[in-house]
C-alpha cells in the first residue's frame, strides 16, 4: 500500500512468548487424511491428500514436528502430525535428516512432500512463530491458530507471515485455520497468508483471518505472476486494513466468504488477474472489491454478493472500485465441483465453521452445517455444479490418482531445442514444454532420495498430440529398461524405487513436445 493507515483493533491481544515444554513424538497407528477431503483448486493437478497413508505421530512442541519430518524413510514418504499444545520459539529447533531441511524459529516444510500437519486434543497454538512452505507440495494444514508471527521486532519468524508459501509450491490446502495478528507492518506484522514464486493450486476454507494489516497476498510483485488457481472459501475476515486477498495475475475464485470491517481496501485484483467472487457478504467495509494502489488493472466476475453499509472511493489513476453498483468485466470458469450457500446465510455458517476448534464443521451446500467424515478421496463432482472449461489444467480422468511426484523435484535430460526447459516437464503448467534437439531424446526427473514409482503421464503440449512415436522408459540409476511402447498418455510400470527416471524418445512425427512428465506412486 501506498498509504497507510493506522489499524483499529477490536481487542488487545498479547504477545509474550510463552515457554514450552520438551516435546514428544509418539508413533500412532496408520491413519487416513485428515477429515473430509479437500475442496477447490487444491482437488486438481492430482488432488491434495497430504500424509493419507501414511503414519501418524504425536508432536507436542516445534522440534518434535521437524523430527517427525526428519525421521521419515525419504522426503515424500507420507506422514500426518497430529499436533497438540503451544509450539513457539522456545520449543522450535532445527532438526538435520536426509528427509528434511528446517530451521529454528520456523516451521519449515521445505522440500518435501506428502504431510499433513492437523491440531488436535486441546488445541494448537503456534505462537509467534510461522509456518513456511518451500518448493513442497501436497500439503494440509488443518486446525491450528498462528498468530502474532513477526518480520520485526523480536521474536521475528517466516518473514512475518502467519503461513507463507513461495518458490515452486504446489497443491496445499489449509482448513479451519485461525490467522491472527495484533496490528499492521508498523507494529511489526506482515500478511497472515502468502503466496509467491510460483505457487499454484492453493484452497483455504474455513479459517478466520483478523487484526491485520494485511490479510495476504497472490504475487510478491506487478511482475512477478507465476501463481494462481487459489480458492478462498467460507472464511472469516475480520479487522483488516487491505490485501482479502492481492491478487497479481492468476485465477482465484472467492465465494461464501464474510469480511466485517475492512478498513482500506479488501480484494485487490491486479495486473491482469482475474477472480470470480461469488455470494461473499460484506459487511461495514470500505473499497471491497477493485483494483487499487496501482494502474496494473486486474478482473473480476461478480455474482450473489450483499454489500452491507459498504462505502465505495471515487475512481482515480491508481484506484478502480469496482462499486458502487459492481459489475462484471471478465468471466472465469472453474474445473472443479461446488455448491453456493445463498450469501444471506453466509454470516451465520461462517460463524459455526470457521477457524481453529469448531469441529471441524462444514456446510452442506444449503445453508445448515454437517460434519464430515474421514475421506481421502476427493468430492465426487455433483452433475448439477459447474461444467469444468476444457482450457483450465483439469487432470484427466484416467490418470493415476495420488499425488504428481514430479512437483517440486529435478529435471535434466539430452540435447534441448532453442527456447524450452527441462524442468517445464515438471512444473504443473501445461503451457510450458520440452523439446528434444532433433527427432529423438529424453528427458528425466530425479529425486534427491529414492522415490517409489509406479506409473508415470506423458503429456503432450499443445498443438503436438500424437507426435510422440516410440519410446522407453528407463531407471535412470541404472539405465535399465521397466517398460517401452508408443504414443503419450498414461504408462504403468513396475513399482520401482529410484532417484531419477528418464523417458527416452525412439522415434517421432513432427517435434515431440512433452508439456509434463508427471510420476506417481500408484
Amino acid at each position: 500500500m501506498k498509504r497507510r493507515v493506522a489499524l483499529r483493533l477490536y481487542a488487545a491481544l498479547t504477545t509474550a512468548a510463552l515457554a514450552g515444554a520438551t516435546g514428544a513424538v509418539v508413533s500412532m497407528p496408520s491413519a487416513s487424511a485428515a477429515t473430509g477431503g479437500a475442496t477447490g483448486y487444491a482437488t486438481q493437478n492430482g488432488g491434495t491428500t497430504g500424509g493419507a497413508g501414511g503414519q501418524t505421530v504425536r508432536a507436542t512442541t516445534g522440534t518434535a514436528i521437524h523430527q517427525a519430518l526428519c525421521s521419515r524413510a525419504s522426503s515424500s514418504t507420507p506422514i500426518t502430525i497430529e499436533v497438540e499444545g503451544t509450539i513457539n520459539h522456545a520449543n522450535t529447533a532445527k532438526v538435520s535428516g536426509d528427509s528434511c531441511n528446517t530451521a529454528a524459529g520456523v516451521i519449515e516444510l521445505k522440500q518435501i512432500s506428502n504431510v499433513t500437519l492437523v491440531g488436535v486434543g486441546s488445541g494448537a497454538v503456534f505462537d509467534q512463530l510461522g509456518i513456511h512452505i518451500r518448493q513442497s507440495s501436497n500439503i494440509i494444514i488443518q486446525n491450528v491458530t498462528v498468530k502474532n508471527v513477526k518480520k520485526s521486532g523480536s521474536p521475528t519468524s517466516n518473514g512475518g507471515d502467519a503461513i507463507g508459501m513461495e518458490s515452486d509450491v504446489r497443491n496445499v490446502w489449509v482448513d479451519h485455520a485461525s490467522l491472527e495478528a495484533s496490528g499492521g507492518e508498523s507494529e511489526g506484522f506482515d500478511g497472515l497468508f502468502d503466496m509467491k514464486d510460483n505457487t499454484q493450486y492453493v484452497t483455504l476454507s474455513y479459517s478466520t483471518l483478523r487484526n491485520s494489516g494485511r490479510g495476504g497476498l497472490i504475487g510478491s510483485s506487478e511482475t512477478e505472476l507465476s501463481n494462481g488457481f487459489v480458492t478462498f472459501h467460507h472464511n472469516l475476515y475480520e479487522n483488516l486494513d487491505s490485501r482479502t486477498p492481492l491478487l497479481r495475475g492468476g485465477i482465484a475464485h472467492i465465494y461464501n466468504n464474510y469480511y466485517v470491517k475492512l478498513n482500506e481496501s479488501g480484494i485487490n485484483s491486479r495486473a491482469g488477474a482475474r477472480a470470480k467472487v461469488d455470494n461473499n457478504y460484506f459487511k461495514d467495509s470500505k473499497d471491497v472489491l477493485g483494483t487499487f494502489y496501482t494502474d496494473a488493472a486486474g478482473y473480476w466476475q461478480v455474482s450473489g454478493n450483499t454489500f452491507d453499509n459498504v462505502t465505495w472511493s471515487a475512481p482515480g489513476s491508481e484506484n478502480n472500485p469496482a462499486g458502487p453498483d459492481p459489475k462484471s468485466n471478465t468471466t472465469v470458469s472453474i474445473p472443479y465441483a461446488y455448491s453456493l450457500d445463498a450469501a444471506s446465510c453466509v454470516p451465520g455458517i461462517v460463524a459455526q465453521t470457521a477457524g481453529a476448534n469448531k469441529g471441524l464443521k462444514v456446510s452442506d451446500g444449503n445453508c445448515s452445517t454437517q460434519t464430515p467424515t474421514p475421506d481421502p478421496t476427493d468430492p465426487t463432482p455433483d452433475p448439477t455444479d459447474p461444467t469444468p472449461d476444457p482450457t483450465d489444467p483439469t487432470p484427466d480422468p484416467t490418470d493415476p490418482t495420488g499425488t504428481n511426484l514430479s512437483i517440486g523435484a529435478g529435471a535434466d535430460g539430452s540435447g534441448k531445442a532453442d527456447g524450452t526447459s527441462y524442468g517445464n516437464v515438471r512444473d504443473g503448467n501445461l503451457s510450458t514444454y520440452w523439446s528434444p534437439a532433433g527427432a529423438t531424446g529424453s528427458v528425466s526427473v530425479k529425486w534427491a532420495s529414492a522415490t517409489s514409482v509406479s506409473s508415470v503421464s506423458i503429456r503432450e503440449a499443445s498443438g503436438s498430440a500424437g507426435s510422440i512415436g516410440s519410446w522407453k522408459v528407463l531407471n535412470g540409476d541404472t539405465g535399465a529398461v521397466l517398460t517401452s511402447g508408443s504414443g503419450a498418455g498414461v504408462i504403468a510400470i513396475p513399482q520401482t524405487s529410484l532417484r531419477k527416471i528418464t523417458f527416452q524418445i525412439t522415434g517421432s512425427t513432427g517435434t515431440p513436445k512433452i508439456a509434463e512428465f508427471e510420476t506417481y506412486a500408484g
